[in-house]
């Protein structure tokens, strides 16, 4: 009799499933669609580290032969990858297949570039942190720096209009570090993240260079309820050359501008520009100690 009865649960369950998947808006259920692998994205990344930084992440036996021919080796297993996954995004045509390839060369003729904006951001981690011993250490442990090398990665394929990928190589980040960097920002050099859980950057973000943000700092968009986005207006804040933004603070909108050498105080929240030159911090607040006896 058990057996009947869950019998039944699971045909009746399975039925309303079945239902489901024909009502909804998007495909549930039937052949495999045609779209990217977030598996193989995430292997695109592990190959860039070992790109980038060979002796970090590299093949010990493949680190033998001439740079040269290292790096090239390690480019053209990125091509096919990345190639094929960027198809995916697209129609099944041998033309699309062909843009595809034709956005993976300009990937890679990116990528030295890639290589010195990430150096920056390296030595932008290990000065602005006094308990980072070493550059190595910063490579190997630090989830800011790690956000930025994704980051830089996703947003050359974001600037060519790839779908999808840029974004599922961003959350991949997110979903490892804590920190949320849309692809569409734009981000200037020697950029520095510390501590980083709970950062958040929009995708009309524009940072300039030689800013620092710590934990918990969010740049994000105001969305008036009953106001549809308007996609071709920057939603987010720009930031000047030299900010600081500390922990805690919120800074909303495209009409929110900070000007060079701009301190951001704590757990400040903004929604209108600040000056060049100029240091926010909130009212200090009011403490209250009680003792046992009261």
């Amino acid at each position: 009799m058990q057996d009947e009865k869950r019998n039944r649960i699971i045909t009746s369950a399975a039925q309303k499933m079945a239902q489901g998947y024909r009502a909804f808006s998007i495909p549930m259920y039937g052949d495999a669609l045609h779209l990217p692998s977030r598996e193989a994205i995430i292997e695109i990344i592990r190959d860039c580290q070992k790109l980038l930084f060979p002796v970090y992440y590299g093949n010990k036996d493949l680190l033998k032969l001439p740079a040269e021919q290292y790096s090239a080796l390690l480019m053209e297993h990125i091509h096919d990858k990345l190639t094929m996954q960027i198809s995916m995004t697209m129609e099944d045509t041998q033309e699309n297949y062909r843009k595809a390839e034709q956005i993976c060369d300009q990937f890679i003729e990116r990528l030295p570039d890639i290589q010195e904006m990430l150096m920056k951001d390296l030595q932008a981690n290990f000065d602005g942190d006094p308990a980072a011993y070493s550059m190595q250490e910063v490579i190997f442990s630090y989830p800011g720096l790690f956000a930025i090398f994704i980051y830089r990665i996703a947003h050359e394929l974001y600037l060519q209009n790839v779908a999808m990928i840029p974004r599922i190589m961003t959350e991949y980040a997110h979903s490892q570090t804590g920190i949320d960097i849309n692809p569409g920002a734009t981000i200037g050099e020697y950029f520095f993240i510390d501590h980083g859980t709970g950062i958040v950057i929009g995708e009309t973000t524009i940072i300039g260079n030689n800013v620092k943000m710590y934990q918990g700092a969010t740049l994000g968009a105001l969305s008036p309820v009953g106001q549809p986005c308007n996609p071709t207006e920057r939603r987010h804040p720009k930031i000047g050359n030299n900010v600081t933004i500390y922990a805690g603070s919120t800074l909303l909108g495209g009409a929110t501008e900070i000007g060079d050498n701009v301190v951001i105080g704590g757990n400040a929240f903004l929604t209108s520009s600040v000056e060049a030159d100029t240091t926010v911090s909130i009212k200090k607040p009011e403490m209250r100690f009680r003792g046992k006896n009261h």
